[in-house]
């Protein structure tokens, strides 16, 4: 490959260009300069074409309207003017088109720079527009530059967090933020459409670009635009799309806080929450946060929301790493003293069973889970109290039923809760003979144990002063067989 022209010689090119419409000429070998090897002399390049430009764009020398073709334009009777300006904005075009796939260089420095490059023309072009407006006073953002800037960003070879990170700081404007969902968006669904599989590499690209998009919670504080003025909108768009288990994850735990409240329409999101929720495992612990604010908030009408519930009641629940979100949510969920006594006690019965085998840190919240339970609804003391009750063979309760009102739950006892009081642990038997008193009408709060861990209990348990040294003899002993009238002395000897 023929070596790009040097430093010095790219800036007498750019003087020449910027100070006679006759060297025009000369941007063909600016614009050569940015296909070279060396990752120094693209970054020269991509300098000179930022100046070159930036100035073209200022001084009003670039074609504004739809671009015609080049050919019928320099074929045609048109003045040199209007011919130069096409011709230049032909060569401006191809410059961005260049830049975009330098954000996909191997060298970072190359990608940021060029990045930085195409920021700048996106602000050019907002101040000085290459499109005419419709009326006067017509906000003109640069669309199809910025979107080609983004479509860059969410590459599907190259991981591009790296470039991303870059690009936060033009997240902090308003209308980036805006026009960056509307661009990602349309990314999104040209991928999924065009790929039978889509790779793992561009939605990772998506989700990292969309989760640094923090939203103003207050249209009256739009205010920081990096392109004139926006106007603020309120139509975002939410694309359902099949997402791979672990993308599933990492937007399940932004929903409830960085998405749902900016929506126009959150109940757009139902058949993604629902569709989560019937999957299993840590995916519904997960989705349960999402479905508390369609509930709860925008009176979502979810059919047979606690026998799915109760299906995720499984030995688990008490190692996932989402314990304390599920926790804290299905408090909230059981939390009316309308629901009937048959749900709650299945529900008191369920974690019971459960707690017979879970550690010590989740058994800590447990057990005062299952006694708020009994506080609220006063109709399911008698799993712990049933006076003039019939004797029982066998539990009643049928762990295996998947419907909680087919459970017999109602029918049975909380044995587990006294089993549980000769636990090995302290803390454990001692939550455990709570129901041996009567339950106060107070409730116990199990936020701080939550997020409980065994290491915690652990340091705790080092922290505690046990009692003074208890003595195990009280005649000290002498020699290694003791006194000569001992039974190991008479017996045994050493020789």
């Amino acid at each position: 490959m023929e070596r790009a022209p040097g430093r010095r010689a790219l800036g007498r090119l750019l003087e020449a260009v910027l100070r006679s419409r006759a060297e025009a000429n000369a941007v063909f070998d600016i614009l050569a300069a940015l296909q070279a090897e060396e990752p120094e002399e693209v970054q020269d390049a991509v300098r000179v074409c930022s100046r070159l430009f930036g100035a073209l764009l200022e001084r009003g020398e670039l074609f504004v309207g739809q671009l015609p073709p080049e050919e019928t334009v320099m074929a045609g009777s048109q003045g040199a003017t209007r011919k130069y300006k096409v011709w230049m904005r032909h060569r401006y075009q191809s410059c961005c088109n260049r830049l975009v796939e330098l954000l996909a260089h191997p060298s970072f420095p190359v990608r940021e720079l060029a990045l930085s490059t195409l920021m700048k023309f996106v602000q050019l072009e907002g101040a000085y527009p290459l499109e005419k407006p419709k009326w006067e006073g017509n906000y003109l953002f640069p669309r199809q530059l910025f979107k080609s800037v983004v479509g860059g960003l969410l590459s599907l070879e190259e991981d591009c967090s790296l470039l991303l990170s870059q690009f936060r700081e033009y997240l902090e404007h308003d209308d980036i933020r805006y026009h960056t969902m509307q661009a990602a968006s349309d990314a999104v669904a040209r991928v999924a459409n065009g790929h039978p599989e889509v790779p793992l590499t561009f939605w990772s690209n998506a989700f990292t670009l969309l989760s640094a998009v923090s939203l103003p919670h207050q249209e009256s504080g739009v205010s920081n635009f990096y392109v004139k003025h926006a106007e603020p909108s309120d139509k975002w768009k939410v694309t359902h799309l099949k997402l791979p288990l672990s993308l599933c994850k990492k937007v399940l735990v932004i929903m409830h806080d960085s998405i749902l409240p900016h929506l126009a329409q959150p109940s757009l999101t139902l058949d993604f929450l629902t569709r989560a929720y019937d999957m299993g495992g840590a995916i519904s612990l997960l989705a349960l946060n999402g479905l508390f604010i369609l509930i709860h908030k925008h009176n979502l009408e979810y059919p047979d929301f606690y026998g799915k519930l109760y299906g995720l009641l499984d030995p688990s629940v008490f190692h996932c790493k989402y314990r304390a979100r599920f926790f804290h949510l299905a408090d909230l969920f059981l939390s009316s003293s309308h629901l009937p006594a048959y749900l709650v006690a299945a529900f008191a019965k369920r974690l019971a069973r459960l707690a017979l085998t879970a550690p010590p840190e989740a058994l800590l919240m447990v057990l005062p889970f299952i006694c708020n339970l009994l506080r609220r609804h006063p109709a399911c003391r008698v799993l712990v109290h049933r006076p003039r009750g019939p004797e029982l063979d066998a539990d009643p309760y049928d762990p295996s039923e998947e419907d909680p009102a087919k459970s017999r739950a109602l029918e049975s006892s909380l044995w587990e809760l006294q089993a549980l009081q000769r636990h090995y642990h302290p803390e454990v038997s001692q939550a455990a003979s709570v129901i041996n008193q009567a339950l106060t009408v107070p409730e116990v709060s199990i936020v701080p144990l939550l997020e409980l861990t065994a290491f915690e209990i652990f340091e705790r348990d080092l922290k505690k002063k046990g009692p003074e040294a208890v003595p195990l003899e009280f005649i000290p002993a002498q020699g290694l067989l003791g006194r000569r009238d001992d039974l190991c002395a008479q017996h045994f000897t050493l020789s």
